[in-house]
């Protein structure tokens, strides 16, 4: 049996013409809209990645940051996002994965955790985004080990906090007993604040009778707080390494009617506690002025986008805020 073939199909020169001009104006017609993947936007969109959005720290950060993109909208535009707590890490790794799938130009972050989001931001520096590091800094062998240069923005917060652990440690006396507030144990700011603080009251003769963490967060500080009070009845100081534990401290020692004996310094200058010192229900904080922590990044950022230049570490300042009826030495 023979098999029949279909006859070809002859295409005179003026059909060719038409199928291939309509052919080319389907393939058009399926391209995705917007712009190319290689094209970009006209202005770089940078994501300001910040931790909890609960503390008024990182709120006062996003007002900054957004104040500044206002007055430069037509330099480039900002996505800020934030996280529920300071302890949902998980959650901060999917937003650096959602910037590097809307492939924005920069990502500056301040790290729920020294470690963890190391690996998620040199995957975004791999698809050629440009990170910048703020508030708290990346664990440094952690960055030699995946081979990553991420360039940190922001205060020495050790320098910070002796600062302020020196101010306390003039109005003790060598013997005194004190404790230190830490921040989570991840956190590299954490780390370097109560290292800080442990400098300071070494050099003063200070008594550490107790360094614990609690967790940036103002419940946690003051259930530990309270337990400290119970077991040093003759306690003198609290250091706590952010402004909403000295919160939590504050609170402790109304509770146990010790608010006029137990001295209180923090770190932030955030609005709930400049009543505080007015008040001198807490003796000083330190002041790493929130508002332009995320603005220094986000302009460092536009600089290595226009110029491409070698990125390095920028340090910032930190002031000291002082009780006002309390002279500054």
């Amino acid at each position: 049996m023979m098999t029949r073939m279909k006859p070809s199909l002859t295409l005179t020169p003026r059909v060719a013409v038409g199928l291939g001009v309509a052919l080319a104006a389907g393939l058009i017609g399926c391209r995705p809209s917007g712009p190319s993947p290689t094209s970009g936007p006209t202005k770089p969109r940078i994501a300001l990645i910040m931790k909890s959005l609960a503390n008024e720290f990182f709120l006062t950060m996003e007002n900054g940051a957004r104040a500044h993109q206002k007055a430069h909208a037509d330099q480039y535009d900002l996505l800020p996002n934030g996280i529920k707590d300071e302890l949902d890490v998980a959650r901060q790794i999917d937003l650096v994965e959602q910037m590097i799938a809307q492939r924005v130009q920069a990502i500056v972050i301040a790290p729920a955790d020294s470690k963890a989001l190391v690996a998620v931001c040199r995957k975004a520096q791999d698809a050629g985004i440009v990170v910048i590091n703020i508030d708290n800094q990346f664990d440094a062998a952690v960055l030699a080990e995946r081979q990553t240069k991420i360039p940190f923005v922001g205060p020495d917060n050790r320098k910070g906090a002796k600062m302020v652990g020196d101010y306390l440690a003039q109005r003790l006396k060598a013997g005194d007993k004190v404790a230190v507030i830490e921040g989570p144990p991840n956190a590299f700011n954490a780390i370097e604040r109560r290292l800080g603080f442990h400098d300071a009251a070494k050099a003063a003769g200070l008594q550490i009778v107790s360094s614990q963490s609690g967790y940036w967060e103002t419940d946690k500080a003051n259930q530990v707080c309270a337990a400290i009070l119970t077991e040093q009845p003759d306690l003198k100081a609290f250091l706590c390494s952010n402004d909403s534990m000295a919160l939590g401290a504050v609170a402790a020692l109304r509770s146990a009617g010790r608010l006029d004996k137990v001295l209180v310094v923090g770190y932030d200058n955030i609005t709930a506690v400049q009543q505080l010192l007015k008040e001198g229900k807490m003796l000083a904080t330190a002041d790493q002025h929130a508002d332009q922590i995320a603005v220094y990044g986000i302009e460092y950022a536009l600089q290595l986008l226009a110029d491409q230049r070698t990125p390095a570490d920028r340090e910032t300042k930190v002031d000291l805020i002082a009780a006002p009826s309390v002279a500054t030495p």
